[in-house]
């Protein structure tokens, strides 16, 4: 290895380095937020709001936890092991709610079930009943609203992953199980979901970050929880350093998923034998079964994608003139803007840091790529905290020195500008962005890299002749996720965005908090179809794969020919 190579290597690595350590000090801005002393505030907060926040999470993580798991493994079994009417296309339609965020969904179901919307306006003319006192409905904004809107959305998490273990099972277990006495379901509940659980754990682990991360949802609602009492305290109270402690609060509910995981799985292990040639034709469900397996399935795709999809779209065609106006294409711009140039530079980050670990593989560069990816398991509302509060104190700083030494007011340089929110989206996506390139990066063998060297190519070169032409399809890829989810992100927005620079999840939030939801349809069904992409791409990585199908899995019927 020559000098000048281990030179650009050991540079690489520095720039990577301190990349990721740029990307994670917002996250480290909070945890050292834990040991300052607020005052008042932090004891009115204890005493008063806190006991709420914590208890509305907890229901939220527990309810939403329970539904995902139920709805995301049963769907993923009967999809994956199972043969009846539409199982070929509700096996990648089972994804679609991904492509509408919850508060999308909140907006939706209020409009339909509220006192005057067209579910109870009907049930009062068919029943001749004059007001709510004639008759109980439930309530769609509650608690168990929010659990249910949430888990519609965040099932598909559970699902994908879930279904994913299943096909990777072999045949073998299960029958090696049948041959030691267990019937079908004892085989399905002590063997099968036992060696699928680490990756419906890594699904509900995403679905519970996902549901502390919602704003939206519990703010209209009105549930506090710690993201609602992050904004509220920054905002309305003007309490950074509260705000701070309670974003520190919840970043301990993240970390605490993660510990309680690891401690839960303690020191099993979940190798298994994999013989696709062993395999059995997929196991016919007909009659009544069929229906009920079609159901299951149906209702959640149902539920969390078409129905508010054909609402949106009913609305969006009545109100065309008011909701698809010259303001519309306004904030569908600021979006598409700060989406773009969001994606373009976690790309080149991932790239950096990626490349960095494949330059100089050591536990260093590991630990940096794990630090600067991070990110993603923590809420935009923290990330926006641990943002704006150093950013906030270096103007403050920098307009005092302006005035005492320069006479002269700098104004606010950083805070509430194009630089902060997009800095605030790379925090937050930067981690979707690394798992693609890094992903395909490992795909290229080192070969290549040696070769390149051995005919005079530095580590620049190598990066943009050899294997920039062989990762275009991940950084496409990459760039795609990273903008559907700065197109349909929320807290971070609403927080860190320049003044008067709404962009259309904004926008629709602010409409439907003023009951305008007829105006904020196009906007909202903007982000639903945008939303769409990852889900295609997620359902033709996933239609490559080769299903593994089980014999008899639940012994109810009788394999298909």
């Amino acid at each position: 290895m020559s000098a000048e190579f281990q030179y650009q290597r050991l540079v690489w690595v520095a720039i990577a380095a301190g990349t990721a350590l740029l990307v994670a000090s917002p996250v480290f801005v909070i945890l050292s937020s834990i040991f300052v002393d607020s005052g008042e505030v932090w004891h009115h907060l204890v005493t008063t709001v806190l006991p709420d926040y914590i208890g509305n999470s907890l229901g939220l993580m527990i309810g939403v936890a329970l539904g995902t798991t139920c709805i995301g493994v049963t769907t993923a079994w009967l999809v994956t092991t199972c043969s009846f009417p539409g199982v070929n296309w509700l096996t990648w339609a089972l994804l679609l709610p991904m492509a509408a965020p919850s508060y999308i969904l909140a907006y939706t179901y209020t409009e339909l079930l509220d006192y005057y919307g067209p579910v109870q306006t009907w049930i009062r003319t068919i029943y001749h009943w004059d007001s709510a006192t004639d008759y109980w409905f439930p309530p769609i904004r509650s608690l168990w609203g929010a659990i249910s809107l949430l888990t519609l959305v965040l099932y598909p998490y559970v699902y994908l992953l879930a279904r994913s273990a299943f096909l990777n099972q072999s045949i073998l277990i299960l029958e090696a199980s049948r041959s030691l006495g267990c019937n079908p379901w004892h085989s399905f509940f002590r063997v099968a979901l036992p060696m699928a659980r680490p990756g419906i754990m890594a699904g509900l682990a995403l679905a519970l970050m996902e549901t502390l991360n919602d704003f939206g949802t519990v703010d209209y609602f009105a549930i506090p929880t710690f993201t609602t009492g992050i904004y509220r305290t920054w905002f309305n109270m003007g309490e950074r350093l509260a705000a701070s402690q309670l974003a520190a609060c919840l970043l301990a509910f993240v970390i605490g998923l993660v510990i309680l995981e690891r401690i839960s799985r303690g020191q099993a292990k979940y190798f298994q034998p994999y013989h696709p040639q062993s395999s059995s034709a997929p196991f016919l469900l007909r009659g009544w079964r069929g229906v009920a397996a079609f159901l299951i399935c149906v209702v959640p795709l149902l539920l969390g994608f078409l129905c508010p999809a054909g609402v949106l779209l009913q609305m969006t065609w009545e109100n065309w003139q008011t909701t698809l106006n010259d303001e519309y294409w306004m904030w569908a711009w600021h979006s598409l803007t700060l989406a773009i140039m969001t994606a373009f530079i976690a790309v080149i980050v991932a790239l950096i840091l990626c490349y960095g670990q494949r330059l100089y593989p050591t536990w260093s560069t590991r630990l940096a790529t794990l630090v600067a990816a991070m990110g993603y398991g923590i809420p935009g509302s923290v990330i926006a905290v641990g943002i704006l509060f150093p950013i906030g104190t270096l103007d403050n700083g920098i307009d005092a020195w302006s005035r005492a030494n320069l006479g002269i007011s700098t104004g606010l340089l950083l805070s509430g500008t194009l630089t902060a929110t997009i800095f605030a989206y790379l925090v937050r996506f930067l981690a979707v962005s690394i798992n693609s390139v890094d992903s395909n990066l490992l795909k290229i063998q080192p070969s290549l890299d040696e070769a390149a060297r051995s005919l005079g190519h530095g580590t620049i070169s190598t990066l943009f002749r050899i294997h920039f032409p062989l990762l275009r399809s991940g950084l496409l890829t990459a760039m795609t996720l990273v903008f559907v989810d700065v197109m349909k992100e929320l807290p971070a927005t609403i927080i860190v965005r320049p003044f008067n620079y709404d962009t259309l999840a904004v926008r629709v939030y602010n409409l439907a908090a003023d009951e305008r939801l007829g105006e904020a349809a196009g906007a909202a069904l903007t982000i639903v179809a945008v939303g769409l992409l990852p889900v295609i791409l997620m359902s033709w990585q996933s239609s490559r794969l080769l299903p593994v199908p089980q014999r008899d899995p639940l012994g109810v019927g009788e394999a298909a020919d």
